[in-house]
């Protein structure tokens, strides 16, 4: 009697073990049949090394380059929400009455119908929200398989924005940041994919967590 193939579940069951939380075989991305597959891949290679930012955002050949980057910026945004939960413990709005990095930089919130200044840990919150609702838009990004180049568009804003809170935690909360960034390493990658993809310019690229002096980088674009 041949033997049969032992099936392989590629997801956390009930009763899962901590110590057993994602820890089933890897997976060629090739192999992945999957239309969430790009997410798939990602957090794979984040689990093989969070550290190795490199092999993280190296692209799989013949991979849409417009939904590499929107996978990217989501996995992003739901690793910033950790973040968001450590600063709570401290970022309280009457410490942190404005979203500031250095003393230069102040920073007007976008989620009211007119920008304006809001508590750090409330600009936080509302842009996580808005980036999320952005993110998962189906009039923006109805397809994970392939997007539009005016969806594509989007991302740049998206990124800026949520950089903010980089920056914030950096400058203001430097022991929950180097805590955070020690575990995911999760700034250094941001910084490298946006670098890599153009998607924001030099200057606003103010924590110091790579050398850019070599890298080529657009511009600085005014926008709130």
């Amino acid at each position: 009697m041949a033997e049969t193939e032992e099936r392989i579940y590629r997801r956390n069951l009930p009763g899962t073990k901590f110590k057993d939380w994602c820890q089933w075989p890897e997976q060629s991305f090739q192999d992945m049949d999957s239309t969430l597959a790009v997410q798939q891949y990602i957090q794979q290679m984040i689990r093989r090394d969070y550290s190795d930012c490199e092999a993280i955002l190296a692209q799989p050949e013949n991979q849409d380059e417009g939904v590499w980057k929107y996978e990217h910026l989501r996995q992003f945004c739901m690793e910033l929400n950790g973040l968001a939960v450590y600063l709570q413990e401290e970022c309280h709005p009457e410490k942190c009455s404005q979203m500031t990095a250095t003393e230069q930089w102040i920073f007007l919130c976008a989620a009211h119908k007119t920008p304006k200044e809001c508590p750090a840990i409330d600009y936080t919150r509302h842009t996580l929200d808005g980036a999320a609702c952005l993110l998962n838009s189906n009039k923006y990004f109805p397809s994970r398989v392939t997007i539009s180049d005016t969806s594509v568009g989007k991302l740049g804003s998206v990124c800026r924005r949520v950089y903010r809170i980089f920056s914030h935690a950096y400058f203001h909360h430097r022991a929950i940041f180097d805590d955070y960034e020690e575990k995911t390493a999760l700034c250094k990658r941001f910084t490298m994919f946006v670098t890599k993809y153009q998607l924001l310019s030099k200057d606003i690229l103010i924590v110091p967590i790579m050398d850019l002096n070599d890298e080529k980088i657009p511009e600085e674009e005014s926008e709130a």
